[in-house]
């Protein structure tokens, strides 16, 4: 099999593609449509997010036998398309869940202890104990909207403090010993934390708005660590300063290019976003969640491992 990369990775993922009989290609700088002039030459494709993997572009990828994306969803493939002309898609959600999880953790322990805001002031020599006395989790109930791989990691990690844990999902009979699934409507009417572990979709782009955060019956604490377009930051800026939404712990944000390599789409900075900027109250970081140095390892040793089981195991 000739397989084209498309982003730098792992080097196992070279490796074991190689040691399986692949004939490995990195083109890590051809535009798109450069690609697509070579593209019927190879039968796998391994790419992250540096473009859209579209109708035109599978038109061309006459051989094209897999697709393999290190990272969690495949929402920058057709994935209807793909399919239709027979091709094994392939993502690793498996590779990150784990460090997703520890970082919504992260993230949810730091707004509620305003650690970070009380780091920047000692370190102006500011000692304010009393604006920064925090919340403890003990007590409380976090709700989680998506119930996958890194919903159940996040969950997981939950476990071990003294909280309930609600799930909701589109798949029924997905809770488990770490969370509860119950119905939307009862973690917005229970939930003192909410975690985003939904795949971008047409169902969940802008999924939290003014009225999604409305009809939460207490204020409470918001991380996104799933996809950015999945929340209108104007309506979550307008419920920070009302006090419905304590604080947002915010791993990917809705500007982001499709490569999630930059931040704006024409480089432009919304006023919302210089209002997430200033607050004390939002944790930001640069997509990164499920970007840790064993998560680089895990995820391409998940996707070689699923090529392998399709088309080099009997």
């Amino acid at each position: 099999m000739k397989v084209l990369h498309l982003d730098t990775n792992h080097p196992l993922l070279l490796e074991q593609l190689a040691a399986l009989g692949c004939d490995n290609t990195e083109e890590y700088k051809a535009s798109k449509s450069e690609v697509e002039q070579i593209i019927h030459e190879y039968d796998g494709l391994i790419i992250r997010s540096r473009f859209k993997i579209d109708r035109e572009f599978l038109d061309k990828a006459s051989n094209l036998k897999f697709i393999g994306r290190v990272g969690a969803g495949l929402e920058n493939i057709d994935v209807d398309f793909a399919r239709e002309k027979g091709i094994f898609l392939a993502a690793a959600p498996e590779g990150n869940r784990n460090a997703v999880g520890e970082q919504a953790l992260g993230m949810l322990l730091s707004l509620m202890n305003n650690l970070n805001k009380a780091d920047r002031e000692v370190r102006q020599g500011i000692w304010d104990r009393e604006g920064n006395r925090g919340w403890e989790l003990e007590g409380k109930t976090v709700g989680i909207i998506g119930y996958g791989n890194t919903g159940r990691a996040f969950a997981k990690k939950l476990s071990g403090f003294d909280v309930e844990v609600l799930c909701h999902d589109i798949l029924d009979e997905v809770g488990d010993s770490f969370a509860r699934q119950v119905s939307l409507e009862e973690i917005q009417k229970q939930a003192d934390v909410l975690s985003l572990h939904v795949p971008q979709t047409e169902l969940t782009l802008g999924m939290v708005n003014t009225p999604f955060i409305n009809r939460f019956a207490k204020p409470f604490w918001f991380l996104n660590t799933a996809r950015g377009k999945c929340v209108r930051t104007a309506d979550l800026m307008e419920a920070l300063k009302s006090g419905k939404v304590l604080g947002a712990g915010l791993d990917v944000l809705e500007y982001e290019k499709t490569s999630f390599e930059d931040l704006f789409e024409e480089g432009a900075m919304p006023e919302e976003f210089k209002y997430l900027v200033s607050s004390d109250r939002v944790l930001l970081s640069p997509h990164i969640a499920g970007w840790t140095q064993e998560s680089k390892v895990k995820l391409a040793q998940t996707l070689v491992n699923k090529i392998k089981a399709r088309f080099f195991v009997s």
